[in-house]
């Protein structure tokens, strides 16, 4: 059986903001447009960053914007088995190490090896325990990286990363015992057999990593598409830590309409002339079917963009399943 699979993956931090709401629109008209499958999935497994209650209001947002999967939320916070099975893998074949560095360890490293490093620019681990600890206790787990990694994104065109200079190996669990994003991530995807990826492009950096964990963890590779982020007024992505707000669910359409506009779609006329931007919204929000109305639209005009080759991806069961 071959089946698109597609996802939207937020972190309960807090609420959607309007750069948030463009991501989860673009990975919800990619689906919808390829005639495949659409799934929410709540990355809580970095406990610190969640706020409470932060997950139920993201869903009763994406409710409400008409952004609804037939599928059952998955919640990253109940899938530990499964991360732990990778993580064995990885250690069963060579390619996951224990680590004994602190911050301070890798930065004094790296001075000592006179490695400039522009100001917060990620620092590139020295591979300081790839060889062992030396009577040291492992503090948190890396993953050791090799060579350069070439993808074509959708939407940005030919990619390539080095890994060992640019970004050195990475690690997969940390030391307070929180499972990396990056393991998460790739596991998750896995599982839940996702062919396609759509993603803001702050995210496409991390693209080479997750590809090198899928081969070593012998799944398949996502397609990837990474759309274009929404600014803050000081030229900066869009985030909760520069400000952004709550999207006003009272304003569904013109929420949907703004995220449009970012991802530069030209959205056809609703019949009988009416246009989607005169569509009306009562006080307590849009009509659910001028909303279904408007989503229809946008993902006919996706389409036009963005399917080149139209069609379906074979979905591959993994050990994790």
């Amino acid at each position: 059986m071959k089946l698109y699979r597609g996802r939207f993956a937020p972190t309960p931090s807090g609420p959607l903001h309007a750069g948030s709401i463009v991501a989860a629109l673009a990975s919800y008209l990619d689906a919808r447009a390829h005639g495949g499958l659409w799934s929410v999935r709540i990355e809580d497994i970095d406990a610190p960053r969640c706020v409470a209650g932060a997950d139920a209001f993201i869903l009763h947002q994406l409710d409400r914007l008409g952004l609804r999967s037939p599928e059952p939320v998955v919640w990253q916070s109940q899938r530990s088995a499964h991360y732990e099975a990778a993580w064995g893998q990885l250690q069963s074949s060579g390619w996951a190490y224990g680590c004994a560095c602190s911050r301070q360890d890798i930065e004094q490293a790296l001075t000592a090896a006179g490695v400039p490093r522009a100001r917060h620019a990620m620092a590139v681990y020295p591979g300081t325990c790839r060889n062992g600890l030396h009577g040291k206790a492992a503090r948190a787990w890396r993953v050791r990286v090799e060579g350069s990694r070439q993808w074509t994104d959708r939407r940005l065109g030919r990619q390539s990363q080095h890994l060992d200079s640019e970004v050195g190996d990475f690690i997969i669990r940390r030391a307070d015992t929180i499972w990396a994003y990056q393991l998460a991530v790739v596991v998750d995807d896995a599982v839940q057999g996702i062919t396609d990826v759509v993603r803001g492009e702050d995210l496409a950096d991390n693209t080479p990593r997750q590809q090198f964990l899928q081969d070593l963890l012998g799944v398949p590779r996502p397609r990837y598409l990474h759309t274009p982020l929404v600014l803050a007024e000081d030229g900066q992505k869009l985030s909760k830590q520069t400000g952004a707000q709550a999207v006003d669910l009272t304003q569904g359409l013109t929420v949907l309409q703004a995220a449009a506009r970012i991802l530069e779609l030209e959205v056809s006329t609703p019949d009988e002339g009416r246009s989607a931007s005169g569509l009306q919204a009562g006080a307590s929000g849009p009509e659910p079917k001028e909303l279904d109305r408007w989503l229809e639209l946008a993902a006919q005009a996706w389409a036009r963009r963005w399917l080149q080759t139209p069609g379906t991806h074979p979905v591959s069961p993994t050990m994790w399943g």
